[in-house]
């Protein structure tokens, strides 16, 4: 079993994955912020308001939200958990889409899979819903900004 896997709660003593019991741990507020950017071409962009299929930004905005609620059949480990908002934002930005979701739950474990789950799922949604323009889209930088409560405590990504 490699050293690093010591520290992650996802293995057990043998090195196997498991889902982390997080029966006993505190009930708290926790909130998670999370991004992505889609580049796309300058056509493409001028090209959003007429798209045939509807509006590609309310489209992501609607799929990042379900995306959040359905983050735990999506990835092994995560937990089911009662969400109690989930908030996502596409908007038209210098050379493509900015995508911004936030997602909220008092529980015994975070939502920052279902914040990074809402991002990577409306950017999939804005280059669905315009692949036909151009196939060379590009989604980079998912990735958390922010997360509050829990043990581990706070996290603001630092602005570089």
């Amino acid at each position: 079993m490699p050293k690093a896997a010591n520290k992650l709660s996802h293995y057990d003593a043998a090195g196997k994955a498991r889902m982390v019991d997080v029966g006993n741990k505190k009930l708290t507020r926790r909130t998670a912020t999370a991004s992505a950017f889609v580049e796309l071409s300058a056509a493409v962009l001028a090209a959003l308001p007429s798209n045939p299929k509807g509006d590609p930004l309310e489209v992501a905005r609607i799929a990042g939200i379900q995306g959040a609620k359905r983050t735990s059949e999506l990835i092994p480990m995560c937990h089911p958990l009662a969400l109690s908002h989930v908030d996502v934002r596409a908007e038209i930005a210098k050379g493509g889409v900015s995508i911004s979701a936030t997602a909220s739950t008092t529980g015994p474990t975070g939502v920052e899979m279902e914040a990074l789950t809402a991002a990577g799922i409306a950017a999939l949604t804005v280059y669905d819903m315009t692949k036909a323009l151009d196939k060379g889209i590009v989604i980079r930088d998912l990735r958390l900004e922010s997360k509050s409560g829990g043990k581990s405590g706070d996290y603001k990504r630092k602005r570089s």
